[in-house]
């Protein structure tokens, strides 16, 4: 594996590019994961602008993600920017914490220059001065400098205002910086509202890049459907689908879930060899250079052709899907368009007769969560599940109080819609063994269940299906091309 120069072993000079001759400009660098990617310079002037505004007073404190070892120190995890600093400074480098000093009108990237032993490692790269000025920013600083400017502002009584943390890391910094005790941290709500209300309404820009995440997302489904054959292991699928993002450059945006055992919903183990009679389960996302996500789910039978009581089960889970779809504007309260899947589900499940009784009080009772036990969707933009790091209660709920019924509990979004929203539509249908047994047990909603049909369901597995949709003016618009279709079209596909 390559040596990794490490922090520790700088030296005190720093090589900024007008000290070599002819330095390369950002397009001809050609250095190790440190290409400049980014928005023209006035987006993200216009976004500091607008959060300075929506904001009022203070100081804004961001903090940027740094590496992190995965076995040891120089042997490193992928680095992704966190998303928020990403959004407003558009730097997708280590080490950089930045400020918004609304009431001084200062807007400053702390970080340290690379040294000639970062460059002998790492390459020639643009100063830190030369990557800020991408972001509109003129005010940088060494990174030893912020705490002592944090101080100052304490120090007249200026709120510094952060958000949550999410890595260990950065609460044992935001503690120091801020000269805080374990548990005391308070992080601004007047700061979560204002980054959640700019980022959940996504820009022409932004949903360009989301297109192309989709895209290739498709692309990676595709691909799977052509690789899923009995015999062959599930790695080998997740393989495939990975060298499909690797080809463009991208991350997963990700762990990716391939499986024959769909009725576990995060299933990453990729061990399983894949046999006939079974159903796979794929849910993976591309997420591009610049950091914005794709996520998509699809099953599809192992063998060319579904069993009848699969293709029973896929076409009642397709009817949810494209219900929900159907029923996308702004508007409408998300949880709504839940509830409407739900019932979709319930009236498909009597018919196949695993259900009985009026569909509205089966999923206002809950009862359709033993095989619908998770939400229909969540916001989608430069995280997976966008922003989940600030809270569903102001990003899919809007300070709305969230259901404690179980599977209701785990809708990310309810929200009402608006145009700019992105986010999934997932509906699914499982049988878990699990849990069918302790409800058969307790004969929880025999009312609306009928257990010894579902029994002998124990061993069928599970069906997601799942697309990325923005919501316009007057409805919703798919991004990224089609590939989800009905169970004969798949099947022709598949032949």
């Amino acid at each position: 594996m390559p040596i990794r120069w490490r922090q520790g072993e700088q030296s005190a000079c720093i090589l900024p590019l007008s000290f070599i001759p002819n330095p390369p400009t950002f397009a001809q660098s050609n250095f190790k994961t440190q290409r400049i990617i980014m928005f023209k310079r006035e987006t993200y002037v216009q976004r500091r602008d607008a959060l300075k505004k929506a904001v009022g007073t203070g100081l804004l404190l961001f903090m940027g993600n740094d590496e992190a070892g995965c076995n040891f120190e120089d042997n490193l995890y992928p680095y992704r920017q966190d998303s928020t600093f990403l959004y407003y400074f558009g730097l997708p480098y280590a080490g950089l914490m930045a400020v918004i000093d609304i009431d001084e009108n200062r807007e400053i990237i702390f970080g340290d220059e690379l040294t000639i032993d970062a460059i002998v490692w790492m390459g020639v790269q643009p100063t830190l001065h030369e990557k800020s000025e991408a972001a509109g920013i003129k005010d940088v600083r060494p990174l030893a400098e912020l705490k002592a400017y944090l101080e100052a502002a304490m120090r007249k009584g200026q709120p510094v205002r952060y958000l949550p943390t999410y890595r260990p890391e950065h609460r044992l910094k935001l503690l120091s910086l801020l000269g805080l005790m374990p548990g005391t941290e308070q992080p601004s709500v007047e700061f979560i509202k204002a980054v959640v209300n700019m980022r959940n309404h996504k820009t022409d820009e932004e949903i360009a890049e989301i297109d192309k995440a989709c895209n290739v997302t498709a692309d990676m489904h595709l691909r799977a459907h052509e690789m899923v054959q009995p015999g062959r292991r599930e790695c080998e699928v997740a393989a495939a689908v990975q060298e499909v993002a690797a080809a463009h450059n991208y991350m997963l945006s990700f762990p990716t879930i391939a499986t024959v055992h769909g009725e576990t919903l995060h299933n990453h183990d990729h061990s399983n060899v894949i046999r006939s009679g079974q159903l796979f389960l794929l849910d993976a996302g591309a997420e591009t250079e610049m950091g914005y996500a794709g996520d998509m789910s699809s099953t599809i039978p192992v063998d060319k052709k579904f069993t009848p009581r699969q293709k029973e089960m896929f076409e009642i889970q397709m009817a949810s899907h494209e219900a929900a779809v159907k029923a996308l504007r702004p508007g409408i309260r998300f949880e709504e368009v839940y509830d409407l899947s739900a019932e979709v589900i319930v009236e498909g499940l009597k018919g196949a007769g695993l259900m009985k009784g009026d569909a509205k009080e089966a999923v206002k009772a809950g009862a359709h969560a033993l095989f619908f036990p998770h939400g229909l969707g969540h916001m989608m933009g430069m995280d997976v599940h966008d922003m989940e790091n600030l809270g569903e209660a102001y990003v899919g709920y809007g300070d709305q109080p969230k259901s404690k019924q179980f599977g209701r509990k785990s809708l990310r979004l309810a929200r009402e819609l608006e145009p700019g929203f992105v986010l999934t539509i997932e509906p699914g249908i499982y049988f878990i063994p699990q849990l069918i047994d302790m409800w058969h047990a307790e004969k929880r909603f025999a009312d609306f269940i009928n257990y010894d049909k579902v029994v002998t369901y124990k061993d069928f597995g599970g069906i997601r299906n799942e697309e990325d949709y923005l919501i316009t003016a007057d409805g919703a618009r798919l991004l990224g091309k089609k590939f989800l279709c009905h169970a004969d079209e798949l099947e022709k596909r598949r032949g």
